[in-house]
């Protein structure tokens, strides 16, 4: 009898799992301290990390950052500010681009977690009748799950792809039966999300998202974009926040895990390299921004295939790699003249993976 209470004893406490944030460090919002390990004491092979700063200097990296467990093992810093000649620093803020995506569909599910709005309902409930050139049977079609996942069916060809007025969203194809990277119906989720809160898109964001992981940074308008700009360690910060499955330390900031996965896992058909607005290695094909063509094999050849990505213009990088508790953050300047940088990270995976390699 003893035996069998003991058995049962054992098997609810496996049932009961460990919070998802266990074993990480997080770095204390209010303070500058941010606790480091020495990549030797990880086994690292510290004698490549100046072949891949070389890399990373010479393709005009501004800041970088790789964490294992929360904990800083590389941080390095390059060049000069974008206004000015001042160094480049830990306390220097730079731009996001397409990065930013992230923030937003990260935002989005926290949205739906509060019963603000759901993916399935029209756009049209937030933007009103009218925001797009369509017949208004064709826009009410047009989901916030389709904003999400780049499938409105809204034609990417358009003279700026950037452009949100009614007059440059003109219809394509049904929406979901088409894949195009079009940031102009990504932007307008800020006006969806805004709609849904009764708040401003950055007042949301901040009381939900940056406050509660100590982020420091702010949006502002460029032109149509919206563009979050921020320090490198802000932008390690949020994705500690993704390795973590949607926690920093005890709290919860995204706390639904259905939308987690359905955010960090192939969203559609169409490119399977692509969930709710963050890239996806390891798939058997992906599809790159302009052409409407699959390309057999993973995005990045050097890269953990686990590996999900916040990809923005001019390298501005934020990957989370679940299986090694590793966080990589990359901010800079243009370094191979491409939309996306997909090279430029295979190349930084191709010099980083040997050095974590033991």
């Amino acid at each position: 009898m003893a035996y069998f209470i003991i058995v049962l004893f054992f098997f609810a406490c496996k049932e009961k799992e460990e919070p998802i944030s266990s074993g990480l460090y997080f770095p204390p919002n209010n303070s500058e301290t941010w606790e480091e390990t020495d990549p030797a004491s990880l086994g690292w092979d510290t004698s490549k990390v100046n072949e891949l700063y070389q890399l990373l200097q010479d393709g005009n990296t501004r800041g970088f950052i790789v964490l294992k467990d929360g904990k800083i093992v590389l941080e390095q810093y390059f060049g000069t500010q974008l206004i000015g000649s001042q160094p480049f620093g830990v306390s220097s803020n730079w731009y996001w681009a397409s990065a930013g995506k992230t923030l937003t569909a990260t935002l989005t599910g926290i949205a739906q977690e509060e019963g603000l709005l759901n993916l399935e309902e029209s756009s049209s409930k937030y933007l009103g009748e009218g925001w797009t050139s369509l017949s208004l049977e064709q826009e009410q079609k047009i989901t916030i799950w389709h904003q999400l996942t780049m499938t409105t069916g809204l034609d990417d060809m358009v003279e700026n792809k950037d452009d949100f007025t009614p007059s440059s969203l003109i219809y394509k194809a049904e929406p979901g039966t088409r894949w195009a990277y079009h940031n102009a119906p990504y932007t307008i989720l800020d006006e969806v999300i805004a709609e849904a809160s009764g708040q401003t898109f950055t007042s949301y964001f901040d009381a939900k998202v940056a406050s509660k992981i100590g982020m420091k940074g702010s949006w502002q308008r460029l032109g149509f974009n919206n563009v979050y700009f921020s320090t490198s360690r802000s932008m390690a910060r949020f994705g500690l926040m993704i390795l973590a499955k949607g926690k920093w330390g005890e709290d919860s900031i995204l706390s639904s895990q259905e939308f987690f996965d359905q955010m960090t896992q192939t969203s559609q058909s169409l490119n399977e390299s692509y969930g709710y607005l963050w890239w996806l290695n390891g798939k058997s094909s992906f599809m790159v921004p302009g052409p409407q063509a699959k390309i057999p094999g993973p995005i990045f050849t050097h890269a953990p295939s686990d590996m999900v990505c916040g990809l923005g213009r001019d390298g501005q990088f934020v990957c989370v790699v679940p299986s090694q508790n590793l966080v990589l953050v990359r901010m800079g300047l243009d370094a191979d003249n491409s939309l996306v940088s997909f090279t430029f990270l295979d190349r930084i995976w191709e010099k980083l993976a040997p050095i974590i390699k033991n």
